[in-house]
């Protein structure tokens, strides 16, 4: 799953592109198939995965495999390959430009 995030990052960045910079969008889409045929350890799906919402006690964490179930393959893509993106104005543009597909 990380692998396949970290390769949606890298063409959603443009890094594979001749035309490379860093201050400028790509424009390819990157669609991610059949995402829920993804298989996850048992180790992975049993670990907590944690948010923040800025707030004082804003801390929730809930297992992987709750977070699948609730949210689906969709959100847990999308949040692998957020975190992979740089912290900056282009990243909400960017991905935007993520398609997960079961």
């Amino acid at each position: 799953m990380g692998r396949v995030a970290s390769e949606a990052a890298s063409f959603l960045l443009g890094k594979r592109s001749v035309g490379f910079a860093k201050n400028a969008k790509s424009s390819e889409p990157v669609e991610i198939v059949n995402a829920s045929k993804v298989r996850i350890s048992a180790k992975k799906e049993k670990a907590p995965v944690t948010r923040y919402s800025g707030h004082p006690g804003g801390l929730t964490s809930e297992t992987m495999g709750a977070q699948i179930a609730r949210k689906g393959w969709d959100a847990a893509f999308r949040r692998m390959v957020l975190g992979m993106l740089p912290r900056n104005r282009l990243r909400a543009q960017i991905i935007k430009r993520l398609k997960v597909t079961d």
